[in-house]
This record gives structure tokens, sequence and C-alpha cells, in this order.
């Protein structure tokens, strides 16, 4: 028995939102995808401005957002995983936003 391999193509963004508790992306093969906004913990402390300031990277395989430095993929939404960002690693970026103590 000779079994041929499944080809995989993943869509692109082209459509985001942000809201208080969800990250939702249009894809190009019609799909919209929703996953907790908790799973991207800057964005979760982003301000709804910065929030809305993100623009699509790689012809849409991803999404930046600048002011928050956070980036996101869509292979990443359609796997079901959240940020890999390490503890300190957010610790830091949180202790720079919030400026001198």
């Amino acid at each position: 028995m000779t079994s041929s391999p499944i080809e995989l193509t993943v869509p692109h963004a082209i459509s985001v939102a942000v809201s208080d508790d969800t990250l939702t992306v249009d894809l190009s093969d019609g799909r919209t995808i929703s996953v907790p906004l908790a799973w991207y913990p800057r964005l979760v402390h982003g301000g709804e401005d910065e929030r809305r300031k993100w623009r699509l990277i790689g012809r849409g395989e991803g999404i930046h957002w600048p002011e928050l430095d956070e980036d996101v993929s869509v292979e990443a939404l359609l796997a079901g995983k959240p940020s890999g960002e390490s503890q300190e690693s957010f610790g830091r970026w949180l202790r720079n936003r919030q400026g001198p103590a």
C-alpha cells in the first residue's frame, strides 16, 4: 500500500480585530479564527490604540503590532499555540513599558 503526503497550505490573514478578550483574524480561505487575548500578554497589556495599530507581515503569514513588539503567525493561531514568550522576557518588557520605579 502506498500513501501520498498531504500538502497543507496555510491561508493568510486578511483582517484583524482585537477586543478586550479576543483576537480575531479573518483568513484568505474564508475562515475566521478567534483565540483568547490572554494567549498574548503584550496585547492584553496594550492600550486600545496600540492594539489597533497592526500590520500584516510576510504577505499575511503573520501579524505585527509595532508599538507592542508582538508578532503572531497564522500557523500558530491555527495550531492553537499561545505566545511562546518566556515569563522572564515578558517581565522585562513590562518593566520597561512601565518605566523606572
